[in-house]
Order: structure tokens, then sequence, then C-alpha cells
């Protein structure tokens, strides 16, 4: 794939759309090649359902009728452990996925820059984000704000909290 911008549009994404975007889910989180046993703990976590998109705000990147990527913004209306996890309540950018042919191609600030924009239009100031650690550097150029580490849902592995001001 071409390391330049790629022209895409975002659109609300359709509930019949949830096993395209659980295989988008999968497949960019294979491409980091972590140990087998971490994607069966995290099957549950990467399969985006009907009810999903339901319930949430959930936006694809499309490419000539491709589904290439996507994100959802969850709010979280108290905190909670999910395991071991501490979840915060406030509103958050979950499952910022892109397939991994179109990494860095401009794809993730584009859904980044519409994910500020609807979080604004909502008056949401502020989401959090669980930061896989091979995309630090991503969250960091796009000015996201770091909090501190997380426990993961993988024992003994830890994941960085990012903060996102949206500036409404």
């Amino acid at each position: 794939m071409n390391r330049m911008s790629v022209e895409i549009y975002i659109r609300s994404a359709d509930i019949s759309e949830y096993q395209t975007l659980t295989d988008i889910s999968v497949a960019a989180k294979r491409h980091w090649n972590y140990p087998e046993e971490y994607y069966e703990r995290w099957k549950e976590e990467l399969t985006i359902t009907e009810d999903y998109i339901n319930k949430n705000i959930v936006y694809v990147a499309v490419k000539e009728n491709e589904l290439i990527g996507f994100y959802a913004i969850v709010e979280n209306p108290q905190d909670f452990w999910a395991g071991k996890v501490f979840v915060a309540k406030g509103f958050w950018l979950e499952h910022i996925f892109i397939k991994p042919d179109y990494h860095k191609s401009g794809i993730g600030r584009q859904m980044i820059n519409h994910a500020r924009k609807i979080a604004s239009d909502k008056g949401i100031e502020k989401l959090l984000v669980f930061v896989d650690p091979f995309a630090r550097g991503f969250y960091d150029k796009i000015g996201a704000i770091y909090i501190k580490d997380s426990q993961s849902s993988i024992e003994g592995r830890t994941i960085p909290l990012y903060e996102l001001n949206i500036g409404c």
C-alpha cells in the first residue's frame, strides 16, 4: 500500500456491517503478531455485534465502497471493573481500527478528526482511550495526553490510557 494519504469518506455504521467490523478489528490486532493466546482472550472484546452498533456511536471509513476502518464512541455512565481493568465513567473512544494494508496512510488521523467533530457536536469535552502499546506514537502525534499505564485484560501486561481533548 502506498503510504500517501488515502481518500475516504466516513459515515455511520449499519448494523448489518457487524461481521465486517469484527473482521477489521481482528485483522488490525493480528497485524502486531501477539501470542495466539492473546487473541483468544481478546475474542469477545474484538467482536462487534449488531447490539453494539445500535447502542453506541459507530462510524466507518469507506474507500471506493470498501469498509477499511471504523471507530466507536461509547458512554460509560459509571465507573466499573472489567476483570482487573478499571474503566472510568465518561466517554471513550473504542475500537479505532484500520485494515493493516491502510496503516500509515492518513486514515487514522482522518477518523480522529471526525471523532473530534462528532464529540464536539454532542458537547463531549474529552474522550478516554485505552491504546495498544504499538499505537502510542500515533496518539502522541495527534496531541492526545498520556494519563497512565493501566492493567490490560492480559495478565501481567499494561496498556497506556490517553485522553483526547475535544475543545468544544
